[in-house]
């Protein structure tokens, strides 16, 4: 029997959540480094899958299969392909600058809501998130990447409302409010999502009769599985919407800006970087490979709800004046360009999606936690409270830029690439969608410059912001590598697209879609004469 390396990677952090738990209520530091230590093991196994991989090999490799509910046919089955290799190696990657970035945000208060604040708890909780993370983007049985779906619903519940931001205007009673009213309102959008697409998993299995993934997309491409038109859409429908909820796609998008708002920044760059990456990557797996046919039934509406969020969410961006928010309209635009690229069903949308997946996690990641940095500097997160930080900070306010010109897609920068395969791809088969989407271009270049321009320029308006300190080594540490990562995949993206590649191949086999042709004749020499 080989090594369980996919098992091991998912189970390190579960064991070290439930370890880290463990410690002593005195020795709070001891917790953070054995959370710190455990995430950095963690990451270490996610470059040796990263290394075994073989993006020219067989589409899931690294698998592992093991009967579980055997009256059922419920199996625990592993596999990753170039995609979840992708979205494994930045889960595991963030995850580290997020226990550093909150190091002392779970640090005991002296006030009522101090009970809110085990150290041990918050670490702990980070890395059972991560732990599920991972192994979604391993799960090729639909009934365990369910399990997984719903499961980490818990711990983010208690990230949010349990850890909120301190940095809040209001009472500390007000404070709790706006933070349970997040965490509920996140709760119950993802539960409902996730109840729906129950009814679609047992749906699946009444008419595949098992819920391995390779199975039944295997009996489907062969024909010896067939699903009448009406029940595949039915199907279709209850996995898109839970994966729409969790992505998230407008209209049902209204918890991402509540939760990012009350989270700590850390935790904000858990939800948008991370678990939102779960359902997009879901859309891909299960949506394109179970039902295709569905799939390109659906996509002339899900292409016009993509617009509404990259539109929509750049004009909210906008008008913000809590920075935490104007990341988290931010977010909900550029998601909407992931699944823009997923659905335009072309070679280039679909390897421009899986490169944004990755890039987003990282620029989000980078622009997020200098935010947070320097919301518990001043303690205030609306924007109208700074100005000329530049001036006594040019560091944080260095990263802050750069941070900020990697969401604007700034070519030279990771995402600019992944915008650009996605806008090319769409408009390839989709011209008025593409040009449409070239709006949010524009509108990330406003909102991103105008909040540069009016925390980091200028006058220094309060004392708080003339006595800030730059960035200590911690927060360095934290940043630097963000930075330098944006830059050399801005430059040289070639490693990732390599990776995603032949997966993204495969999904457009399962849809039976070619990309389409140029419109435009290319003339030859004896023509131009």
């Amino acid at each position: 029997m080989s090594f369980p390396l996919l098992t091991v990677t998912a189970a390190v952090p579960a064991v070290g959540a439930i370890l880290t738990a463990a410690v002593p209520a005195a020795r709070r530091t001891a917790a953070k480094w054995l959370a710190l230590l455990v995430s950095l093991v963690t990451l270490v196994l996610a470059a040796v899958v990263l290394v075994r991989f073989e993006p020219g090999g067989d589409r899931y490799q690294l698998v592992e299969s093991h009967s579980w509910i055997k009256d059922f046919g419920v199996r625990y089955e592993l596999g990753v392909d170039g995609i979840g290799v992708a979205l494994i190696a930045l889960t595991a990657l963030l995850i580290p600058f997020v226990i550093l970035a909150g190091w002392h945000d779970a640090d005991p208060l002296e006030t009522k809501s101090s009970r809110w604040r085990p150290t041990q708890g918050f670490f702990a909780l980070i890395l059972m998130v991560e732990a599920m993370v991972i192994l979604s983007f391993e799960a090729t049985d639909v009934f365990l990447f369910y399990i997984l779906f719903e499961a980490m619903l818990i711990p983010m519940y208690f990230l949010i409302g349990g850890f909120g931001d301190r940095a809040h205007s209001g009472s500390d009673e007000n404070a709790a409010a706006q933070r349970s009213y997040a965490a509920v309102k996140f709760l119950l959008y993802n539960l409902v999502g996730g109840l729906i697409m129950l009814a679609a998993v047992i749906g699946l299995y009444v008419v595949a009769g098992n819920f391995s993934l390779t199975e039944i997309a295997e009996a489907r491409a062969s024909g010896q599985l067939e699903m009448a038109t009406n029940t595949e859409r039915l199907l279709f429908l209850g996995f898109f919407f839970a994966f729409a909820v969790k992505a998230p796609l407008w209209p049902l998008h209204t918890w991402l800006p509540n939760a990012m708002g009350e989270a700590t920044a850390p935790v904000a760059v858990l939800i948008t970087a991370v678990v939102d990456k779960v359902g997009t990557f879901a859309m891909l797996r299960f949506c394109l490979q179970l039902f295709p046919e569905a799939s390109k039934w659906a996509t002339p509406v899900i292409i016009a709800l993509a617009l509404v969020s990259i539109v929509y969410g750049a004009l909210l961006a906008v008008g913000q004046r809590d920075i935490k928010r104007l990341v988290a309209y931010a977010s909900i635009s550029h998601f909407g360009f992931i699944i823009m690229g997923i659905f335009a069903m072309t070679t280039q949308g679909q390897s421009g999606a899986t490169l944004y997946m990755v890039n987003h996690g990282i620029s989000t990641a980078a622009l997020m936690l200098v935010a947070g940095f320097l919301i518990s500097r001043r303690g205030s997160r609306l924007i109208a409270d700074y100005g000329g930080v530049q001036k006594v900070a040019p560091v944080l306010a260095g990263t802050f830029l750069i941070g900020g010109l990697a969401t604007l897609s700034l070519p030279g920068l990771a995402p600019f690439v992944s915008e650009f395969l996605v806008l090319v791809g769409t408009f390839a088969r989709y011209p008025v969608a593409g040009i449409i989407a070239t709006t949010g271009i524009v509108l990330a270049a406003l909102y991103t410059l105008v909040l540069y321009q009016r925390t980091m320029t200028g006058p220094v308006k309060t004392e708080e912001v003339r006595t800030m300190p730059d960035l200590r080594v911690r927060e360095l540490v934290v940043v630097a590598p963000l930075i330098a990562l944006l830059i050399f995949l801005g430059v040289f993206p070639k490693p990732l697209t390599d990776i995603v590649g032949p997966a993204v191949t495969h999904t457009m086999s399962d849809v039976q879609q070619k990309d389409p042709q140029p419109t435009v004749p290319i003339q030859n020499a004896e023509a131009a004469k």
